[in-house]
């Protein structure tokens, strides 16, 4: 295990320097200076700076290092989340990151409650229910949950119980009732995606041997489901899981646009807008960093779950 986790450790930290590389190398190629872009718009006469001014304004709201160190890691600051200065606010990027990082925390947490709530319930009743009709109404669910967009699924909901009910607000970021419609509009593609793995991992697992087994000896339905069928066929849920957290990170950019959340989405979409490299970049490499520990996370959870299978 210290060899495994070692190893694991190593490969997180190549993903975070390949992430933050690759993400330098784009941002830096493209044919606008994002520098230059904010000083033309805040009225400076870009064509009176000398080259050693420009430089030195880079030096100032960028990282701090050279054009041809940007294959290295990324710079011990960061791990403090020191990424220089915003170009369009004039704040620490660190500072940006670490005010809209916990609601952003927060509305995922929360999202991957109600995915893992609806993928497995659905999953679960798809299987258990014997009644014909509600187990294809229950298997043809998943279908409709990945199909639709979400930003779409986000209107709708506020359409419905924001505007007609007047049940919940439509925007803001405070209190938990703000939570509640940008959460299940996260959560409805990954648990989707979830129930429907999960229901044909269920069905395969109800014609194993050992399932054949367990009836023979007299056990209830439910205690099967539950004991045998549903721990052994989450082994494959698991995988997708990780999977599914990490893009429920990234998809948070457009949930809180539509929900108007003051969070890490709402500031990546006007620091692409904006061309704020740094926060960009900030950005991007905290994400990747929630990919690998959720990732690391999912395959310890992946082998205990696997050993107690087998125990069973």
């Amino acid at each position: 295990m210290p060899r495994y986790l070692a190893g694991r450790f190593a490969q997180a930290l190549l993903v975070l320097w390949a992430a933050y590389t690759v993400t330098f190398i784009i941002l830096n190629v493209l044919p606008s200076d994002p520098i230059t872009l904010q000083l033309s718009a805040g009225g400076a006469d870009v064509s009176q700076l000398t080259a050693a001014q420009l430089h030195d304004l880079k030096a100032q709201y960028g990282p701090g290092r050279p054009d041809h160190h940007a294959v290295l890691p990324p710079p011990v600051g960061a791990l403090h989340l020191d990424f220089g200065m915003s170009l369009t606010q004039n704040v620490s990027v660190g500072s940006l990151i670490t005010d809209k990082l916990p609601s952003t925390i927060t509305l995922t947490a929360v999202a991957v409650v109600v995915m893992l709530v609806l993928g497995l319930g659905i999953a679960f009743l798809a299987t258990y229910v014997q009644w014909r009709p509600a187990r294809t109404l229950l298997a043809r669910l998943p279908a409709v949950g990945v199909s639709l967009p979400q930003f779409f699924v986000g209107l709708l909901l506020i359409q419905i119980f924001s505007f007609s009910l007047t049940w919940l607000p439509a925007t803001g970021t405070h209190g938990w009732r703000t939570l509640v419609l940008p959460a299940i509009t996260l959560a409805l593609p990954g648990s989707a995606m979830l129930a429907q793995l999960l229901t044909r991992s269920l069905n395969d697992t109800w014609r194993e041997p050992y399932i054949t087994t367990a009836r023979a000896k007299g056990l209830s339905r439910w205690a099967i489901q539950v004991r045998h069928a549903l721990r052994n066929a989450s082994l494959p849920a698991l995988t997708l899981l990780g999977v599914l957290v990490g893009y429920t990170v990234v998809n948070a950019v457009v949930v809180e646009t539509v929900f108007s959340r003051n969070g890490i989405g709402q500031l990546a979409q006007q620091a692409v807008l904006g061309q704020d490299v740094p926060v960009v970049q900030a950005i991007v490499l905290i994400a990747a960093a929630l990919f690998v520990v959720v990732d690391l996370l999912v395959d310890l959870l992946y082998s205990r779950v696997a050993r107690a299978g087998r125990a069973a």
